[in-house]
């Protein structure tokens, strides 16, 4: 392959997408992770799966960074998960001192990649590694409005009875209980899903969207969500290897776009081989401008709280 991609952390998330990388033969993939023994024995057993996968993706597991030097895209999934009972809030200082620590060997050895941050809390995450890495905001990125309307989407679906490949949908803002599903922008076949079914039922699958991470971890128990998450990094990924220059949302730092200045936020955004080529202004009510607004607030509390931090 001419294209590498390092996954940093070999946790579910982290070996999923590995697997999805792989197996849709975008890349090699490198595997990092600090347990020694771990990202090496993941990468082995994708490996002895290509033959039966048809593929021939070359899988590195190592628990340093000499092996990533040079990657293409580098995606960051390192720091402990949600537990049941525990917010995203919680996470930010541990999660902040290991981003961070990543970040600064990435810019070491990858000097020319693009970072894509699925770390919780991920805006959050998004500033630690853009002030650690020291790249142009266009190779920082983070990972989260694709996983939420990949979310909705599925909801409209189950509701609907129709295919998912029939839904289109946008979630903006915060990656969290802040965040703004748009329904009409949400569409099955082009038809906006605000002429399709009841304002009660809307309002529904939106609250479900919203708390659809809680929900799979109060299933678990155990962990949170891995397969969506990866999924959703491996799309981004691809749009920029390809250059498919696809519209996704993504959390990316505004600068005054939407009103809002100096934050991570989810956006529709345009990726390409440059990364974020250009950040999609859409037209909001004032519902939702206020809405996406009170998301941002929330999320420059946390960035707040993190200054206060020794991480």
């Amino acid at each position: 392959m001419d294209k590498k991609v390092t996954v940093i952390g070999a946790g579910n998330v982290g070996a999923t997408a590995a697997q999805r990388l792989a197996e849709k033969e975008l890349c090699d993939v490198v595997l990092v992770d600090i347990v020694e023994g771990v990202p090496q024995g993941k990468a082995l057993d994708l490996a002895e799966a290509a033959p039966i996968e048809k593929h021939d993706a070359r899988l590195i597991g190592t628990n340093g960074y000499d092996e990533t030097e040079n990657s293409d895209i580098v995606i960051i999934t390192a720091g402990i998960p949600r537990k049941p009972g525990m917010s995203r809030d919680d996470l930010i200082s541990t999660n902040a001192g290991i981003v961070k620590s990543v970040a600064k060997e990435v810019a070491r050895k990858s000097p020319n990649a693009v970072l894509i941050i699925v770390s919780n809390p991920l805006d959050v995450m998004c500033h630690v590694a853009f002030e650690a890495c020291g790249f142009p905001k266009n190779r920082v990125m983070g990972m989260a409005g694709v996983l939420d309307s990949a979310r909705f989407r599925t909801f409209i679906s189950m509701e609907m009875n129709v295919s998912v490949e029939n839904t289109h949908a946008f979630v903006l803002g915060g990656h969290g209980d802040t965040m703004v599903p748009l329904p009409r922008y949400s569409t099955v076949a082009g038809i906006p899903i605000t002429e399709l079914m009841t304002p009660e039922r809307i309002e529904a699958l939106v609250k479900r969207t919203a708390n659809g991470g809680a929900e799979i971890v109060s299933l678990l128990k155990t962990g949170s969500a891995y397969y969506a998450p990866a999924s959703a990094a491996v799309e981004m990924t691809e749009s920029i290897l390809k250059d498919k220059k696809k519209i996704l949302p993504c959390a990316a730092l505004l600068e005054g776009e939407y009103g809002i200045r100096d934050l991570f936020i989810g956006v529709p955004v345009k990726l390409g081989s440059n990364g974020i080529e250009e950040i999609i202004e859409i037209k909001l009510t004032d519902v939702e401008q206020a809405a996406l607004n009170k998301s941002a607030g929330a999320v420059k509390e946390m960035v707040e709280t993190l200054k206060n931090l020794d991480y």
